[in-house]
């Protein structure tokens, strides 16, 4: 029924991007992040060698991977830089509805687009007042003839400046909560839209993220995904499906402090001896490995299932509640290994420290996926 061996073409994948990583990724990483400069070439060379949108289907230009493929690559170019690897995967996220609901017509356009030339997309839900309650969302849309009119404003948005086209989450009422939301692509030069880069954030700081408004946009009938009413579904039906790559990220991090943290004990001294002879570092690094394999596991099943049409709500959420909490802790306890070292830009957990944060925020807080989990297991 199992099996935990990666096959000949998965591996050959897996090397791709973690020789990428080493090459492309980590030696520029620190810099980006210290100067919150966003990687255009680092993601040119990316879609060049195929390691971006790696989902869009074969009929539309993509290489049609799974979700387990997807994530075995996103954990090594996490390893190399979160932020980074944000700017790269972030058009796999405004896929996602189009893959779920999209037309044909939409699909050849729009992943069509991603496939043939270098671009951007970004997934608009996120709102100043809204952001794990999708339902409470107040960007609005009007039908005005045969065309949608929309009105709002989305915060934290991944390639928000940089996108080329926007799947977008509105309401024709907002006291209709779920019932009232419906779902939207359009390119990112349609009149209205205006956007901004946000700086300032603690980590991750390579990625783009950014605000962007929405003024009396008008678009015609053809850029509603599915069917009026419908969005609300299409956004959960999005999380479930990429909170295994969030998971993917939490591997990508916590094995490389895991890394980081062993290869420090080995070559720290103190007392006349290796920190790693000490039984409270090894217990430390112990955990960490326990906690890595495990949200691994997690993080596996849940892509499993997706990939076998069986869907994945739960586990997508035991995989990301875990796999943050746990990166939280495995950084943090690494920089703790590093000591006063591990608090100094000279070295990289402070920076995975400061990356594995927003783990635990977007797509979903830690909090709201024990509320779906506690939801499932009562209704039972």
């Amino acid at each position: 029924m199992f099996s935990f061996e990666m096959s000949a073409e998965q591996q050959e994948m897996k090397d791709l991007a973690k020789k990428f990583a080493a090459e492309e990724i980590i030696p520029i990483a620190s810099k980006c992040d210290e100067t919150e400069t966003f990687p255009t070439d680092v993601c040119r060379k990316a879609w060049e060698l195929g390691l971006m949108n790696l989902e869009v289907p074969k009929e539309y230009g993509g290489p049609g991977l799974g979700v387990l493929d997807t994530i075995l690559m996103l954990e090594e170019l996490n390893y190399g830089c979160a932020g980074i690897t944000n700017a790269l995967a972030a058009n796999g996220l405004a896929a996602v509805p189009l893959l779920k609901a999209g037309n044909d017509e939409q699909k050849n356009k729009y992943l069509g687009m991603l496939a043939s030339e270098f671009s951007f997309a970004a997934f608009c839900t996120t709102e100043p007042g809204a952001g794990s309650d999708v339902a409470g969302l107040s960007t609005t849309y009007r039908r005005v003839g045969d065309d949608y009119v929309i009105n709002g404003t989305k915060h934290f948005i991944s390639n928000g400046s940089m996108a080329h086209w926007y799947t977008v989450f509105a309401t024709k009422d907002k006291n209709l909560r779920h019932q009232g939301i419906s779902c939207f692509v359009m390119p990112a030069d349609t009149p209205g839209i205006r956007t901004h880069r946000m700086h300032g954030k603690l980590g991750q700081r390579a990625a783009d993220t950014a605000e962007v408004v929405f003024e009396d946009v008008k678009v015609p009938k053809s850029a509603l995904v599915g069917d009026e009413g419908q969005g609300f579904k299409i956004a959960m039906q999005t999380f479930d499906h990429t909170r295994p790559e969030i998971g993917a990220i939490c591997i990508g991090i916590s094995q490389r402090a895991l890394d980081e943290a062993t290869k420090y004990a080995l070559e720290r001294h103190a007392f006349s001896q290796p920190i790693a002879n000490f039984q409270a570092v090894q217990f430390m690094l112990a955990d960490m490995a326990i906690e890595v394999e495990a949200m691994r596991l997690l993080t596996y099943k849940a892509a499993w299932l997706l990939d076998s049409g069986a869907g994945a709500p739960i586990v997508s959420s035991y995989a990301k509640a875990f796999g943050a909490d746990s990166a939280m802790r495995i950084t943090t306890d690494a920089v703790q290994v590093f000591g006063g070292y591990g608090y100094m830009r000279d070295y990289p957990v402070e920076k995975l420290m400061r990356d594995a944060k927003l783990l635990q925020i977007y797509e979903g807080t830690s909090q709201i996926q024990r509320v779906v989990i506690a939801r499932n297991l009562l209704k039972k």
